[in-house]
């Protein structure tokens, strides 16, 4: 019985260490440091400008000189990162903190979000497009996410593998959404929008006909 005891607490703590160690390779990026412009929208509706210190998918930190109340409710527009909503749970001099209240879904667009601007401070971003981009005759288009939802938006780019889009939406990476007819898959984001990788990749003669010449 003793020695049984042994070996199940010797999984057992291996089993934390395991997990100990994926959580801290899995640890959410935080931009330290960072000086991203915003602003944010008061329970009166008024709406302040701002800069945002330290952002991670929880939190951020608002630099303000507006006066806030613990508790309140602040719906903020970050630049690269978009809208955020949740309730100041910190006040300092320089403004306040704000705890994100946020759907796992939204979490994970901000993760990534903030994934792909950490790596560009540290030179690591990069285009993976494969094939010759062109500019379309047409840049005006449409995304439509699974459930039907359809958001204006700008076709940067395009080649027989994908598209380069200007949007306001940035659904998580892996997402399949529709660019006018054509289906494709988030494979990353840049400073205006995301890049498009499309499910099938579009044959040259419908590529020739939708750039310019």
């Amino acid at each position: 019985m003793g020695r049984a005891l042994a070996q199940w607490l010797q999984q057992a703590g291996e089993k934390v260490i395991a997990t100990a160690q994926m959580m801290k390779q899995t640890a959410a990026p935080e931009m330290s440091g960072s000086n991203l412009a915003g602003r944010f929208m008061l329970p009166d509706q008024s709406e302040r400008p701002c800069r945002i210190r330290n952002i991670t998918p929880d939190d951020a930190e608002i630099i303000t000189d507006a006066i806030v109340s613990q508790g309140d409710h602040i719906v903020a527009y970050i630049d690269e990162i978009g809208r955020v909503e949740g309730d100041v749970s910190g006040l300092s001099e320089s403004g306040f903190r704000l705890e994100f209240k946020q759907s796992p879904i939204r979490r994970e667009r901000i993760f990534r979000r903030l994934e792909w601007l950490r790596d560009k401070a540290a030179g690591r971003a990069s285009d993976q497009r494969r094939h010759e981009r062109y500019q379309p005759k047409d840049s005006k288009s449409v995304i439509t996410l699974s459930d039907g939802r359809t958001y204006p938006c700008e076709v940067l780019d395009i080649s027989l593998s994908g598209a380069s889009i200007k949007t306001q939406v940035l659904p998580a990476i892996g997402t399949h959404v529709m660019l006018g007819k054509m289906q494709g898959r988030v494979v990353r984001y840049h400073e205006q929008g995301l890049g498009l990788e499309f499910v099938r990749p579009m044959d040259q003669n419908t590529l020739y006909s939708k750039i310019r010449k």
